[in-house]
């Protein structure tokens, strides 16, 4: 007999499915050059931090939450009454938020999606600017998706950085999953990219150690 705790967590997993274990250890990124990053596992099971509350104020409903995990932020935004739905590729991140009371579908983000120019906040948290190493091509794929007073709220890196690479994820044991395009991209790295698209950065702001920017199309 099996439980619905005991689906969440079967046995053979990548590192990114065992990172959304709520009793699961250290996650890192690690690049092919060798560097090893740590990923903030721990925070994606919390409840939301003051950093995360800075983005939260700044969500105006309906809002997408991209690469949501476990589902923290769009959990959050409708406890404050902001419809919100989360969209991961892993089964279980999609499975989490919906056991803990939130709204999510699996799926990519370049698939096809619910309310396409509709959603009014479309949120890429936790260095989500990175999923497929094309931060310009995820840009104007999640610009495609708002409404035309829309916004995109980016999470950046603190570092003045743009770097398209490609990682793995690993447990501190080694153990490590397949290779993915990622990237990492700082404000100044961002503003560019979104000037080549036709946004405008119309806010940038910090929270202990994490950055934040607000993106809208240009001319709204």
């Amino acid at each position: 007999m099996t439980t619905g705790e005991d689906e969440l967590h079967s046995p053979d997993e990548d590192p990114y499915a065992m990172a959304l274990r709520p009793d699961r250890g250290p996650v890192f990124l690690r690049l092919i050059d060798g560097r090893r990053i740590p990923m903030p596992v721990h925070r994606w099971h919390e409840r939301p931090t003051a950093a995360d509350t800075t983005v939260l104020e700044r969500c105006v409903g309906p809002v997408l939450d991209v690469g949501c995990g476990p589902g923290r932020l769009c959990r959050a935004l409708l406890s404050r009454g902001v419809f919100a739905l989360g969209v991961d590729v892993a089964p279980r991140a999609v499975a989490l938020t919906t056991a803990l009371g939130g709204l999510a579908i699996r799926r990519s983000v370049f698939d096809r999606l619910p309310a396409e120019r509709g959603w009014q906040t479309v949120l890429l948290i936790d260095g989500n600017i990175g999923i497929g190493g094309d931060p310009r091509g995820l840009l104007r794929r999640c610009s495609g998706l708002l409404a035309p007073s829309g916004r995109l709220v980016v999470e950046v890196d603190p570092q003045d950085v743009e770097e398209l690479c490609t990682a793995r994820l690993e447990d501190p044991q080694g153990h490590s999953g397949p290779l993915f395009p990622w990237a990492r991209l700082g404000s100044r790295a961002l503003r560019t990219a979104a000037e080549d698209l036709a946004l405008r950065m119309t806010e940038q702001w910090t929270s202990g150690r994490r950055c934040f920017a607000t993106l809208t199309r240009q001319g709204h």
